[in-house]
């Protein structure tokens, strides 16, 4: 492979990966709306939205946190397997969350589990941050370090983005209840 095939190799997937990451933690948002009784009922869709909202910034607080850890991690035994590490956290996350039972099954736990994991989440999108920032970077050649490094940002709006071009077809396809089950 040419160096510059592998740099644009290299830089594709590390965006790619910055990207699944940023849907992962955006589809929560987009999706709250329909799971958020189920973690809160408190029969006012109001204040069931507001504690998932709360759960979601909850998650931001782990950043900083997941930015020292991870980067650390990312430091020491490279930077691809900091963002494999990452992705695996979140990705194992949104599992979590997808086979946690509601709180009409385990009561409180149900809320207590969402948060627990959406931290865990907070904490890996901290250390995908500062890693696929330093790894772009890296990758690059010193002349295009800024246009690569870009790509961190473009692929953060463009996992929002497919976040909710996903929920917008289904909600094209399925019924609101069948979204909420």
């Amino acid at each position: 492979m040419q160096p510059s095939r592998k740099i644009a190799s290299n830089i594709f997937k590390g965006s790619l990966g910055n990207m699944i990451e940023w849907y992962d933690w955006y589809v929560y948002a987009a999706f709250a709306v329909y799971f958020s009784p189920s973690f809160f009922p408190s029969h006012d869709p109001t204040s069931e939205l507001l504690d998932a909202a709360a759960v979601f910034a909850l998650g931001f607080l782990m950043r900083p946190i997941g930015s020292l850890v991870m980067g650390r991690y990312a430091d020491r035994h490279g930077r691809r397997a900091g963002l494999t590490l990452s992705i695996l956290i979140m990705a194992s996350g949104s599992l979590l969350i997808a086979l946690l039972p509601n709180y009409q099954t385990v009561g409180i736990w149900a809320p207590v589990l969402l948060v627990v994991i959406r931290l865990f989440q907070g904490l890996s999108l901290g250390g995908e941050y500062g890693t696929s920032a330093t790894y772009l970077s890296e990758m690059a050649e010193p002349s295009r370090r800024g246009f690569y490094s870009s790509f961190q940002y473009v692929t953060l709006v463009s996992g929002q983005l497919i976040a909710l071009g996903v929920q917008i077809i289904l909600q094209m396809y399925l019924t609101e209840t069948e979204l909420s089950s």
